[in-house]
């Protein structure tokens, strides 16, 4: 095969110089049809090498007939089906080659996000464990925020999924930025909206922010990408090398490194997700007036253990309202529980399992209780027979027979019936 730099040789001989085909074909060594044909091509040689036969085509056939019904067959299956005797690269690129006809092409097009127009929130679960209790670490949710236009990066770890947390999360993020985003976009979180509609206690924070929460299609991660990203840029430069000794040490970390993390230009847009901050700050949605609805609350009535549960710990309450219905509000930092309007017990949040909080005010207060109670029924169990007025004095019962004597009845006369 004829050089490129003979090509390019034989055509500045002929047409620069004016040399001669045969001078060209000595100078060069090279046949005269050689040179005719290097004049006549306006291309540089390229070699291409025939077309051979692939080992998987002896299995097409079969691989096709299995895409046919099952299109999402994954290749290990499918090479088990054929018993597929090479590796699998050669079967991967095959199926790469004819999946799409199958299955469709399902091209993504490029977004263009306006100012203050949206915020794509996901959770991102570390994989290092955090020291929440005596014997006890966890992995736990982190709660990621990306707004559209600008980029900006926002995330706080969270002691559960439950959607009261998820909500506190998120009025967090959005407190902390001064303004709401007009739509927040969600995957199908059970908290937010599992069932393909946005939960109750979801809506009404949506509602109070004057904002809506989109949920994106099913199985389809692409939809929220640039969230999904922003968990990756975590991974990976954020939690190597880093211990953390508490949920508090890990959320400082964070935030540290966030500062930084919003200070890099970022590829898409071409700038600093800081520098374009305003820009999305002014185009969003002002703060209410309230604080939303958020944070984990329940209401029930004090058991005779006088503890309440909050996701899986316990918390001990005024023993005194043993009986009576209280409201446990929880936030990711405490707990508080209400009795008609007052305070009952305060705690502070434990993000551990199975753990039971403890005031000591209260064990004193039911050891007295339990006290009292049992000085009661001994001085009931001793007192003799009667019964209280209800301005406290003991009232003393009598034996019916001293009725009986009162007026002259005799219940044990015979009858003059039966002598008869």
């Amino acid at each position: 095969m004829l050089q490129v730099e003979n090509w390019a040789e034989i055509r500045r001989l002929h047409r620069a110089e004016g040399i001669p085909i045969k001078e060209i074909a000595r100078r060069l060594g090279v046949a005269r049809n050689t040179v005719r044909a290097a004049l006549r091509s306006d291309q540089p040689p390229k070699y291409e090498r025939a077309p051979g036969g692939r080992v998987t085509d002896a299995y097409e056939s079969a691989i096709r007939a299995l895409l046919t019904e099952y299109p999402r067959m994954p290749g290990t299956v499918i090479a088990e089906r054929i018993s597929w005797p090479y590796t699998m690269n050669p079967l991967r690129e095959c199926l790469r080659r004819i999946r799409p006809e199958y299955l469709g092409v399902d091209p993504v097009d490029r977004v263009h996000y306006e100012p203050g127009q949206i915020a794509q929130c996901d959770l991102w679960f570390p994989e290092t464990k955090i020291p929440v209790a005596a014997g006890q670490d966890r992995v736990l949710p982190v709660l990621v925020m990306t707004l559209g236009y600008s980029r900006f990066l926002s995330a706080v770890m969270l002691p559960s999924r439950l959607g009261g947390d998820l909500l506190s999360g998120m009025w967090t993020l959005i407190s902390t930025i001064g303004r709401v985003p007009k739509t927040l976009v969600w995957d199908r979180e059970s908290a937010i909206g599992g069932t393909g509609r946005v939960t109750a206690p979801a809506a009404a924070f949506a509602g109070t922010l004057a904002t809506r929460i989109k949920l994106a299609p099913p199985r389809d991660p692409e939809f929220k990408g640039m969230v999904e990203r922003a968990n990756g840029y975590l991974e990976t430069s954020f939690l190597p090398g880093r211990r953390f000794t508490s949920p508090a040490d890990f959320n400082q970390q964070l935030a540290e490194w966030l500062v930084r993390a919003n200070t890099r230009t970022v590829r898409s847009i071409h700038a600093r997700p800081v520098d374009l901050l305003e820009t999305d700050y002014l185009a969003m949605i002002p703060l209410p007036p309230v604080d939303p609805p958020i944070g984990l609350n329940n209401r029930v009535r004090l058991a005779r253990d006088y503890y309440v549960r909050v996701d899986t710990c316990d918390y001990s309450v005024d023993p005194r309202l043993i009986g009576r219905f209280v409201d446990v509000t929880a936030s990711p930092d405490q707990v508080v529980v209400f009795c008609d309007g007052q305070v009952a017990a305060r705690h502070h949040r434990s993000w551990a399992k199975q753990e039971v909080v403890t005031d000591p005010e209260h064990v004193e207060l039911a050891r007295h209780l339990r006290r009292d109670l049992a000085q009661r029924s001994h001085h009931q169990a001793n007192a003799p027979a009667g019964r209280q007025h209800p301005d406290g004095h003991v009232v003393q019962l009598r034996a019916l027979p001293d009725y009986d004597a009162l007026f002259g009845v005799d219940f044990t006369a015979p009858s003059t019936k039966a002598s008869e």
